[in-house]
């Protein structure tokens, strides 16, 4: 045992009659170094992470060698049977798009908005705004996610966000669904309802459509009645022929007309004249030079409305789920990337300013390269997120788009659990699995080392 220098100073001042020091520091090379104390603190850790990583892992790796009772020893054959399964190979391919696409969003978009909000006044309420989604699970917000991308307008945000701005520049048909009645002259094409026949000059046409709630008649609409014939216009009557009691294909007296619905005089395949439905129904085709025209009622009048996009759909779920979680996803990036660039030297970016560097030029060449090793752990960090990804393609995709959607955590879990319950097959995937994350993982590890040393 050494005595300290300050200890030895403390016994002079004691001989020369000063005061007598009040502790003695010894430096003891043993004191802290018990590795016997340290083995009864870490212990309990050790054995929590035997029972849940290690026994895991093992008993998942020798699993994969067996049959689905686990019981025959198949080798390699749950591994070859991963490779040669459609739904298997999915799983890869969506999970390649994931890992190009995801992470290098939410670390640009991060990055952004990070740089951005650095100098505003309230960039802190900000950021934790964007934070919040962190703290929602990812299957209450794949539950969220499900809802604001459903189709139905009445229930899905987007899609009502999309018909709303769609019938602001293209309003809906007047009469979505309607048709002519069963045995009237008319054959649908595509342009529409074209009477089979042609009529001549003079002739009242009765056109009786079906299809149609009476109650969204339009309020101006009268009682239809027939236009007088034997004039020199081609002439008709449209009405809604749904009256209760009464003879089909003809007015009773209490059947609405139908105003605004477009109608088109034609000739040899050729549009030769239009006119539009007034209130009690009745049309006329002024200005016609005499002889016989087919009439052809067109097929704006009865267009479905638009009903926005099927977002959950085969061909759009996959872009669906990725662009939920970089909304979900974002404000880890954000919180990162901040605290990295509060680290940053501001003398360098001021430097670069005085040397005449426009923002622009003091990002790409000042912040981003001093920000390079934290964006570079965000973005391996990522990886290994969505390299796990379940939950949100779980719970957005319907089960009749799931194939579409499907990665190999949700593959893992459906073969092992689902409807195959091969659990030899399930483990050679999560072995997998394991193989595709562990090198992000131990590349994370190493570099937290490195900056620690």
């Amino acid at each position: 045992m050494t005595v300290s220098d300050s200890a030895v100073a403390d016994a002079k001042g004691v001989r020369d009659g000063g005061r007598a020091p009040k502790q003695v520091v010894v430096d003891d090379p043993s004191m802290g170094r018990s590795p016997k104390l340290a083995a009864v603190f870490l212990l309990p850790a050790a054995l929590v992470l035997a029972a849940l990583v290690l026994y895991p892992l093992v008993y998942s790796v020798i699993r994969s060698f067996f049959d689905r009772s686990g019981d025959e020893f198949v080798g390699l054959g749950n591994y070859v049977n991963t490779f040669t399964d459609d739904r298997t190979l999915t799983a890869f391919k969506n999970n390649v798009i994931w890992v190009v696409v995801a992470p290098a969003a939410v670390t640009g978009l991060g990055l952004i908005l990070a740089v951005l909000t650095e100098r505003i006044k309230w960039a802190t309420a900000f950021r934790l705004v964007l934070f919040m989604p962190m703290a929602i699970s990812l299957f209450a917000s794949g539950i969220i996610f499900r809802l604001v991308y459903e189709e139905d307008p009445n229930q899905g945000v987007v899609n009502a966000a999309v018909v709303g701005v769609h019938d602001l520049f293209s309003p809906s048909s007047a009469y979505p669904g309607a048709r002519p009645r069963d045995g009237a002259p008319f054959v649908a094409t595509p342009e529409g309802y074209t009477s089979r026949e042609s009529f001549e000059s003079g002739t009242a046409v009765a056109v009786p459509l079906v299809g149609f709630p009476p109650a969204q008649v339009p309020p101006q609409a009268t009682s239809a009645t027939a236009p007088a014939a034997g004039m020199t216009e081609l002439r008709g009557v449209v009405w809604l022929d749904v009256s209760v009691g009464g003879r089909a294909s003809q007015l009773d007296g209490t059947e609405k007309g139908m105003p605004r619905i477009a109608l088109e005089a034609v000739k040899d395949g050729q549009v030769v004249g239009r006119t539009t439905s007034g209130d009690d129904g009745r049309f006329t085709f002024p200005g016609l030079p005499p002889g016989s025209y087919q009439l052809r009622l067109p097929a704006v009048n009865f267009e479905l409305p638009f009903r926005g996009l099927t977002w959950l759909g085969p061909s759009l779920i996959t872009p669906v789920i990725i662009s939920s979680w970089i909304w979900i996803m974002t404000g880890f990036a954000i919180t990162f990337i901040a605290a990295g660039l509060s680290a940053i030297p501001r003398d360098a970016l001021e430097a670069a300013r005085v040397d005449g560097a426009t923002e622009m030029q003091v990002f790409r060449r000042v912040t981003v390269p001093l920000l390079a090793p934290v964006l570079l752990v965000v973005f391996v960090t990522l990886v290994i997120n969505v390299l796990k990804i379940f939950e949100l393609v779980f719970v957005i995709a319907p089960g009749s788009v799931q194939e579409e959607a499907n990665v190999l955590a949700l593959q893992m879990w459906q073969v092992s659990f689902g409807t195959g319950g091969d659990q030899g097959v399930g483990s050679a995937l999560a072995v997998m699995l394991f193989l595709l994350v562990a090198p992000a993982m131990i590349f994370n590890i190493r570099r937290f080392r490195r900056e620690q040393s």
